[in-house]
């Protein structure tokens, strides 16, 4: 039985009192999250807004390290994160490689670009359809922007 419900992303700017988003109809319909660890969980914050992320929880310790985080990719998905720690099991910063679905692929990877990533390949038509373009993050994880939705 295929799932065929779409949530719409919601936005909402993030403030130290509020960590808790609108989106939890989109994120109760998530079946599969991407977990990462981050080095500098901040900068990488900053990365995945610009991209195109929307925040739905961050969870911070006493002393303001990012324990867990669950962020949604508008359209469907999300990716669970934390800082890296010595009791997470969690990949090595690095280590992580995604493909997210975009109608506009070469704005978000200028975005990316522009927010500190680096080009790996840049948007460009491929044989199995859409166009697809890749950038590593700050820390070195893979993303693959591109229009191509698996059947």
């Amino acid at each position: 039985m295929t799932d065929t419900t779409e949530t719409p992303a919601t936005t909402r700017e993030t403030t130290p009192e509020s960590t808790t988003s609108t989106t939890a109809d989109q994120a109760s319909t998530v079946r599969v999250w991407p977990a990462m660890a981050f080095a500098d969980v901040d900068t990488m914050l900053g990365w995945l807004r610009a991209v195109g992320f929307v925040e739905h929880v961050t969870h911070r310790d006493d002393e303001g390290t990012v324990v867990h985080a669950e962020w949604l990719w508008p359209g469907g998905g999300g990716i669970m994160f934390g800082a890296v720690r010595e009791t997470s099991p969690l990949h090595e910063p690095g280590k992580a490689g995604t493909y997210l679905v975009t109608d506009d692929p070469d704005r978000v990877v200028a975005a990316a670009l522009a927010a500190g990533g680096t080009l790996q390949r840049p948007v460009l038509e491929q044989d199995y359809g859409g166009r697809e373009g890749c950038v590593l993050d700050p820390e070195g994880n893979h993303w693959s922007f591109g229009s191509y939705q698996p059947a």
